[in-house]
This record gives structure tokens, sequence and C-alpha cells, in this order.
């Protein structure tokens, strides 16, 4: 029987359940086929699961247990599978956006990553590290134009909502939010693109706290990442990014149409400032 890519119990709890489910199911000479009938989870999800790729569903460790006879040793490593920070989150989520299908995005401050100028990019930075080498922001605009282009290359679907807040906040003075909103309002000519503002009229919502994307990956999957001020958080759990999905299309019903949304950046645009020549 095929025994699969080789595991790492070493490196995580959730790497260490995947080895234990795929030593247990090989005992049994099972396949993935076999272990999908007895425990209601497709065979690409257990694949996934057992290579650490994928979030362990909440009803599964209880049925691992029972199905082989454990004295809730999978319960016990899913607790701490869920509890487990992982340092390289945000490289992971860049892994999953590139392999994504579709990805919708809320952001509460700045304009996303995916469509900001390298200008704006650049003033974030700096904003972060005010004392960083000029080599090493440059470094970081040229990475996030790389996305960018990535993005363009690919038939991924993108939904952006942003919040009045990026339209009312500017980085880097008037000539760079100009060339900012510039850069919005061409976005919304690409069929994949949808680009909606949520006003200040709409009042408080759920996803308030930070800026949120969820990924749709090709086989279905969806995944969430959550990020505050300097922390961002992949999810995985099923029901987890279930809320945070149900609450994206929430807003996305709230905000403003796309072509409201254009009225709404040419508006903000125009009251600009014009800065002086020198």
């Amino acid at each position: 029987m095929p025994r699969g890519k080789p595991l790492q119990p070493q490196k995580s709890a959730r790497h260490l359940f995947g080895w234990k489910l795929r030593n247990a199911r090989l005992s049994e000479e099972w396949t993935l086929d076999d272990l999908s009938r007895r425990v209601g989870v497709s065979r690409s999800h257990l694949s996934r699961i057992e290579t650490a790729d994928y979030m362990i569903p909440l009803e599964l460790p209880p049925r691992l247990d029972e199905l082989f006879g454990f004295a809730g040793t999978f319960r016990e490593l899913y607790a701490i599978a869920r509890l487990e920070l992982h340092p390289d989150q945000y490289k992971r989520r860049m892994e999953l956006e590139g392999k994504a299908v579709a990805i919708r995005e809320y952001s509460p401050q700045v304009v996303p990553g995916l469509l900001q100028t390298e200008d704006y990019a650049r003033a974030l930075f700096l904003l972060g590290d005010p004392h960083a080498a000029k080599e090493d922001i440059s470094k970081l605009v040229q990475g996030r134009m790389l996305r960018q282009r990535a993005l363009e290359v690919s038939r991924t679907r993108l939904s952006v909502i942003l919040d009045e807040a990026v339209l009312r906040r500017s980085y880097g003075g008037p000539a760079i939010m100009r060339a900012q909103f510039s850069r919005l309002l061409r976005t919304p000519s690409s069929p994949r693109f949808v680009l909606q503002v949520l006003p200040f009229s709409h009042g408080g919502h759920a996803l308030a706290g930070g800026s949120l994307s969820v990924l749709t990956l090709p086989r279905g999957e969806v995944l969430a990442y959550e990020e505050a001020i300097n922390k961002g958080t992949l999810v995985e759990d099923r029901d987890e990014v279930e809320y945070r999905s149900r609450h994206y299309d929430l807003l996305a019903a709230s905000a403003l149409s796309p072509q409201d949304s254009v009225d709404m950046i040419r508006s903000a645009m125009e009251d600009l400032p014009y800065e002086p020549h020198p």
C-alpha cells in the first residue's frame, strides 16, 4: 500500500496528529477511501490532515479515538493543535493566496496589499518601521508588487470591501493618495474584480476588529486570515471560517454597489488638497 509523502511528527502537534492518523490507518491496512467511509470525512481532506496541510475538523478526533480504540489521544492532540502558535502563518497565507481561485477581503483602515500602488505600500512600510533601511523597504514593496502581478496573470476572482475610513485617512500625502485612488478606479474595469465601499452611515458590524481575507482553494476548501495591528491568524476550523464568511457576505450586502463605490472614491479623490509645486 502506498505510504504517501514523508511526515514530520516533530514539527508541531498538528503534524503529530497526522502522523498518528496515518500510522493507525496503515496498521489496519486501510486506504484513505476506507477511512473516509468510516469517519464521514472526504478522502482529500483526510489526506491533507495527514500531511498537516488542512486543519482538523472538530468532529473528527472523537470519531478516530472510538474507531481505533484510543483513550483520547486524538482529542488531546487536537486541543493542543488548536492552541498552537504558528510563526509562519503569514507565509502560509501567502502560499494559499497564490493557489486561491477566489479571494474576498475586508479592509477597515488601509488599501489591501493586492491593490496598493508602490508609493502607498512604501508609505505604509515606513510607518511600520521608520528606521528600516531603504533597501529593506524596497524589497518589501517589490514583494507586494509581485503578488499583484501573480494575481493579474491568474484567473483568481477578487472581491474587496473597503471601509470608508480607508478613503478618508491619508498615507504619504495627497499626491500618493491621488495615485492610489486612480489605481482603485481602474480596478472595476476587470470582470474578475468587485470593489465596494462600506460607508460610515452603516454603523458597527461584526468584522470591525480587523482585516479579513476569505480564501477559496481549487478543491473547495475555504480558509480565513485575520489581521490585527501586529498579529495575523490563519483560521481553518470549518465553523469559524463559515462564521466569518457569512459576516463578510452580510457586509457585502450592506456596502455600496460597485458603481456607487466608484462615485465615493472619485469624490474622495476630488476632496484631496493639491500640493503646491516647489
